[in-house]
C-alpha cells in the first residue's frame, strides 16, 4: 500500500462505516426504502405498452395473459423476499380511480393499512360493515377520502350521465348521508367517544397524491343536480325519505 492510496482507503472506510451507521437508524431505513420503491415505480412507469409488444389493439386475452405473467414474476420475488405480516392500524376509504396509489399516498409499503375502494368513495351498508369490522379488529385511524377530477363526481354533475348511470349517480347523491349513517353506528360512535378511533376526512389531489384534510362537505362535494332529499334504501330493502335518524336502524347492534 502506497502513501497515496492510504488516505483514499481511509476515506472509503469512513464512508462505508458511516453509511452502515446511518442505515441502522429506522427512520433512515424507511426513507431509503421509500426512495428505492419510487425508483422502481419510475423505472416501470414510462413503459406505455401494457405487454411491451402490442399496440392499442391489444386484445382482452393478451391483457389477461400478461397479467398472469406479471403475477408469476411478482410471486416469485415474494418467494425469495417474503413480506412481514402487519396488523393494520389505519383504514382508508378511497375511490377506485387507478391514479390513486395508496402506497404512494401514505409513502409506506408496509401492511399497516386496510384499503376499501369504491366508485366515488361511496359507502354502501356492506362497506360500512367492513370498516366497522376493521375497527373491531384494532384499526385506530379511519381516513375517508375523495379526490379531484373524480369521474363519478363528474357523472353526478352531468345531466346526460345522470340518465345513463342512474345507480351510480343516486349513490353519489347519498354519499354524505351514507357517511353520517356510518358515523352513527353504535360501535363506531362508541369507539370515537372512548378515544379509541380517530376519523379524518381528506380530499386527495390526484396529480400530487397530497391529502387536504377538511370537514365532510369540503371533502365530499355535492352535485348541484343532486336531489336535496334523495330516496334511500334500508338494509331490509324498504324505501325511506332520508329523514330518519341515521343510526336508528343499528341501535340493536
Amino acid at each position: 500500500m502506497t502513501k497515496k492510496t492510504r488516505p483514499w482507503l481511509i476515506v472509503g472506510l469512513i464512508i462505508v462505516v458511516g453509511g452502515l451507521v446511518l442505515l441502522s437508524i429506522p427512520s433512515v431505513q424507511f426513507i431509503v426504502g421509500g426512495g428505492l420503491v419510487n425508483i422502481g415505480f419510475r423505472m416501470q412507469d414510462h413503459f406505455s405498452q401494457y405487454d411491451f409488444e402490442h399496440d392499442e389493439s391489444i386484445s382482452p386475452d393478451d391483457i389477461w395473459e400478461e397479467l398472469v405473467k406479471q403475477n408469476q414474476m411478482a410471486a416469485g420475488v415474494r418467494d425469495w423476499f417474503p413480506r412481514s405480516v402487519r396488523h393494520p392500524l389505519v383504514a382508508i376509504l378511497a375511490c377506485m380511480d387507478a391514479r390513486i396509489d395508496t402506497s404512494e399516498l401514505v409513502g409506506d409499503t408496509r401492511r399497516y393499512y386496510y384499503i376499501v375502494r369504491t366508485a366515488g368513495s361511496v359507502m354502501s351498508p356492506a362497506e360500512q360493515e367492513m370498516l366497522e369490522l376493521a375497527v373491531l379488529n384494532g384499526v385506530k385511524v379511519l381516513v375517508l377520502t375523495s379526490h379531484t377530477d373524480c369521474a363519478a363526481e363528474g357523472a353526478a354533475a352531468n345531466p346526460e350521465s345522470r340518465k345513463k348511470f342512474t345507480a351510480l349517480t343516486e349513490l353519489m347523491d347519498q354519499r354524505i348521508q351514507r357517511i353520517e349513517e356510518f358515523l352513527a353506528r353504535p360501535i363506531i360512535r362508541q369507539a370515537i367517544d372512548d378515544g379509541e378511533l380517530l376519523v379524518k376526512f381528506a380530499r386527495i389531489d390526484t396529480d400530487s397524491d397530497r391529502i387536504i384534510v377538511g370537514d365532510i362537505p369540503e371533502t365530499f362535494p355535492v352535485s348541484p343536480l343532486a336531489d336535496s332529499s334523495p330516496t334511500t334504501h334500508g338494509d331490509d330493502g324498504h324505501e325511506g325519505d332520508g329523514s330518519e335518524d341515521a343510526g336508528s336502524e343499528h341501535e340493536g347492534d
